[in-house]
C-alpha cells in the first residue's frame, strides 16, 4: 500500500501560508508528495520554500493560474486536480497549505488506509477539523464552521476536487467515506491582521473576480472581533508548527474580551442558536444540515477521542 500526499499553492510567504510545515507534517507516511506550485507575483518564494525542505519524495508541478477570473472559485479545484491526477499511490492524502496534521495521528491515518485497502465501498476518509481563529489558543466549535471534511481519497476511481477545493466528488456525487480518528489543524485564520486582510482580498478576487474584490472593503487591517466566546484550545499543536508559532506577535491587536465591534458569520444569532443546539442538546455529535459525504460506512477503527476543547 502506498500513500501520495498532494497540495497546491502560490504566494505562500506573502500571504502567510505555512506551506512547508504543512508538507513536512505528513511526509513520514507519504511515499511521494505532489504539489502544484502556481506562478505567483514577482516576489513569490513558494517554490523556494518547498524545495528547501530537501526531501526527494516531493514532486513540484509548475502551473499558471491563467483562468483565475473565468473559473472564479473553481481555480482551486483545478489546481488541486492537477496535483491529484499526478499521484501514483493507492490513497491520496490532501492538505491545503494552511492545514497541518499532528504527528501523533500519522500512524492512525496510515493504519486506517491499510485497514480499508480492500474495502472497495470506501472512497475516502473523513477527518475532524480544528479551526483556529486569531491566535493559536482559540478554536471554533460553531455551526458556522465545518466540523469535518474528506482529506484522503482512493486513487484510480476518477475522484476529483469540487468547487473551491473544499471537498471531493465522484461522477458529481458525494463520496462514500469512513471516519479516521485524526484532526486537521486549520490555521487559515491565524495571520497578522494586515496579512489576513491581504489573504481575504486574494480570496475575494479568486471567487468574485478582480473588479468586485477591489470594490469591497479595503481596510488595511482585518478585525477578528472579540475572542471572548470562542473556546480555548487545550491540546498540543503539531511539532512542525513550533517555529512558525514562535513568530506570533500580534496579540496586542486582538480583542480578548468585551462585545465584538464587528459581526462575523459565527457571531450571527442564527449560527449561535444552531451551535447551542448541536453542542448543548445533541452533545456535539450531530451537525444539523448537509454532510460532506453521501454515505458514512461503519467499520472497525480506533475509538473516537475528544476535540481538545
Amino acid at each position: 500500500m502506498n500513500i501520495s500526499g498532494f497540495s497546491f499553492c502560490r504566494n505562500a510567504a506573502k500571504l502567510y501560508y505555512p506551506v512547508a510545515e504543512s508538507i513536512r507534517s505528513v511526509l513520514p507516511i507519504c511515499d511521494e508528495f505532489v504539489v502544484a506550485v502556481g506562478r505567483g507575483d514577482d516576489d513569490d518564494r513558494t517554490r523556494d520554500l518547498i524545495t528547501a525542505i530537501g526531501d526527494p519524495k516531493i514532486r513540484i508541478i509548475d502551473t499558471e493560474w491563467t483562468d483565475r477570473d473565468t473559473l472564479r472559485g473553481w481555480i482551486h479545484s483545478q489546481q488541486t486536480n492537477i496535483a491529484l491526477n499526478a499521484c501514483r499511490g493507492d490513497w491520496c492524502l490532501y492538505l491545503q497549505s494552511d492545514e497541518v496534521i499532528h504527528e501523533r495521528d500519522l500512524p492512525v491515518i496510515a493504519g486506517r488506509c491499510r485497514e480499508l485497502q480492500d474495502d472497495r465501498r470506501v472512497e475516502g476518509l473523513l477527518f475532524r477539523y480544528l479551526h483556529f481563529w486569531g491566535d493559536y489558543q482559540h478554536v471554533h466549535r460553531s455551526h458556522a464552521w465545518y466540523p469535518s471534511e474528506i482529506r484522503v481519497v482512493r486513487n484510480g476511481l476518477g475522484i476529483q476536487s469540487f468547487r473551491s477545493a473544499q471537498s471531493f466528488r465522484l461522477n458529481q456525487q458525494r463520496l462514500q467515506v469512513a471516519k479516521v480518528e485524526a484532526d486537521i489543524y486549520h490555521y487559515g485564520w491565524v495571520r497578522p491582521p494586515e496579512l489576513m486582510r491581504a489573504k481575504c482580498r486574494e480570496f475575494m478576487w479568486t471567487h468574485l473576480g478582480r473588479h468586485r474584490s477591489e470594490a469591497l472593503n479595503q481596510a488595511p487591517s482585518f478585525d477578528y472581533g472579540s475572542l471572548e466566546r470562542i473556546p480555548v484550545f487545550k491540546g498540543t499543536h503539531p511539532a512542525v508548527m513550533q517555529d512558525w508559532m514562535a513568530r506570533f506577535d500580534w496579540a496586542d491587536r486582538l480583542q480578548y474580551s468585551g462585545p465584538s465591534p464587528v459581526r462575523h458569520r459565527h457571531d450571527r444569532l442564527k449560527y449561535r442558536l444552531l451551535t447551542a443546539v448541536e453542542q448543548g442538546v445533541l452533545g456535539g455529535k450531530v451537525r444539523l444540515g448537509a454532510q460532506p459525504y453521501r454515505r458514512l460506512i461503519k467499520s472497525a477503527g480506533r475509538p473516537g477521542g475528544d476535540r481538545h476543547t
